[in-house]
C-alpha cells in the first residue's frame, strides 16, 4: 500500500521505470491498490512525506483529482513495449475491466493516425526527420503514409532513402523515438494546437 501511494504521486515516467523493475505479482499488487486508492489519513501522508522529503519536493497530501485508470493509463505509456505487454497481460488476468479501461485511454503511437493533416504537419517540423525516420521504422503502413502524404514530394523521398539507409534498427531505438512522438502530441494537444480525435463521432454545430 505504501508503493501505492508513493508510485500514485510521482511523475508517469518514474512510476513506469519503478513499476518495470518490480516482480510481476508485486507489480500488479501495486497496480491495482492505485486503482482502488482514494483518500489516504493526513497523519499518514505526514508520516510518508517526512520520510520521504529527500527524495521527493511538494505537498504529499495535496488531494487526488486525477482519475485513477487515467493515471495508470499514463503510466503504461512510458512503458517499453516487452514490459507494457507482460503487466498488461498479468492485469487484464486479474482485473479485466480495469485493465480494458487503461487500454482505452492509453495513447500509442499509431493513435497519431487520429492526427488531421495539420496536426501532422506540426509534429513534423517540431520533430525533425531524423527521429521521424527512426520512428517509422517499425510504424504500420497507414501511418507511414499518412507523415509521407503530408510533406513535399522532396522530403518524403528523402526520408524514405534515409529509411533504408540506415538499415536494421534496435527496437529500443524505435521505441524510443516513437514514445518521444507520442510525447510531443501529447504536449501540443495540451497546449491546443493540435487536436486528437478520440474516435467517437462528433456533433456538428449550425
Amino acid at each position: 500500500q505504501t508503493i501505492a501511494v508513493v508510485v500514485s504521486r510521482i511523475d508517469p515516467a518514474n512510476a513506469a521505470r519503478v513499476l518495470a523493475k518490480l516482480p510481476d505479482p508485486l507489480a500488479i499488487e501495486v497496480i491495482g491498490r492505485m486503482l482502488r486508492i482514494e483518500t489516504v489519513e493526513t497523519a499518514v501522508l505526514a508520516d510518508l512525506e517526512r520520510n520521504l522529503c529527500t527524495e521527493f519536493g511538494g505537498d504529499a497530501s495535496r488531494a487526488r483529482r486525477r482519475d485513477a485508470h487515467e493515471a495508470i493509463a499514463e503510466i503504461f505509456n512510458h512503458f517499453d513495449r516487452a514490459t507494457e505487454t507482460r503487466l498488461l497481460g498479468a492485469l487484464e488476468e486479474r482485473e479485466r475491466e480495469a485493465a480494458e479501461r487503461i487500454k482505452a485511454l492509453m495513447f500509442t503511437f499509431e493513435d497519431l493516425t487520429r492526427l488531421d493533416g495539420a496536426g501532422i504537419q506540426l509534429l513534423i517540423r517540431n520533430a525533425g526527420n531524423a527521429r521521424i525516420a527512426v520512428a517509422l521504422k517499425g510504424a504500420s503502413d497507414q501511418l507511414k503514409n499518412l507523415f509521407f502524404s503530408n510533406m513535399s514530394e522532396r522530403v518524403a523521398k528523402i526520408l524514405r532513402e534515409e529509411m533504408q539507409a540506415m538499415g536494421p534498427v534496435r527496437l529500443r531505438d524505435v521505441e524510443e523515438a516513437q514514445q518521444f512522438l507520442v510525447n510531443m502530441a501529447k504536449e501540443l494537444a495540451a497546449a491546443g494546437e493540435i487536436f486528437l480525435a478520440d474516435g467517437k463521432e462528433d456533433q456538428l454545430v449550425y
